[in-house]
């Protein structure tokens, strides 16, 4: 990541010696349109409770998403390194479509993670991770909250800010500055 400053993770955990990690395989879905330093946030947190860390892009045409699946992949995979150099785990990018579960399965994950900002996240995922249960007990869903820094940053608001001319530079990494203002001013242009 360009600007290491602006994602705070916690220093790289340490299992317990002679012990793996709790779950081999976790899961990091979402939409990341755009990828936010919040996002960044929760994906080095969560790389250091598993073994190895599956960022899921999912499709998720029905939010008519500023990007393209495959724009939203090359800048979330644009930030991996970095998390990986942070972290010191395995953290790999794949896309999807269709039902998480399903796509948990696939992976071989045995844990979902889901970042939390605020009380009005919860409603909608602990529904969410109930019918992920219901669908497959063997896979849990942990949720991480957003560290203070980022409870705020949400993907809508840095569209709607960048719309309206606001600085979103310290809400996104420098290359997702770059592509939405671009992707803005285009739009407008059309």
């Amino acid at each position: 990541m360009s600007d290491a400053d602006a994602v705070e993770a916690r220093p790289p955990g340490q299992a317990l010696p002679g012990r793996p990690p709790p779950f081999g395989v976790g899961l990091y879905p979402g939409t990341f349109d755009p990828i936010t330093n919040g996002h960044l946030d929760v994906i080095c947190r969560a790389a250091v409770i598993v073994g190895r860390l599956v960022v899921g892009v999912a499709a998720n045409v029905g939010k008519h998403p500023l990007f393209a699946l495959e724009e939203r992949c090359e800048l979330v995979a644009a930030e991996l390194e970095w998390v990986r150099a942070r972290t010191g785990k395995p953290v790999e990018l794949r896309a999807f479509d269709g039902l998480l579960i399903a796509f948990a399965r696939n992976v071989g994950a045995g844990v979902i993670f889901r970042g939390l900002r605020a009380v009005s996240d919860f409603d909608y995922e602990f529904q969410m991770a109930g019918m992920n249960y219901r669908m497959d007990p063997g896979i849990e869903t942990v949720f991480l909250m957003a560290s203070e820094r980022h409870q705020f940053i949400s993907s809508r608001f840095v569209k709607e800010i960048a719309a309206l001319g606001g600085d979103i530079t310290s809400f996104v990494p420098k290359l997702t500055c770059e592509r939405t203002l671009a992707r803005l001013r285009k739009s407008r242009s059309e």
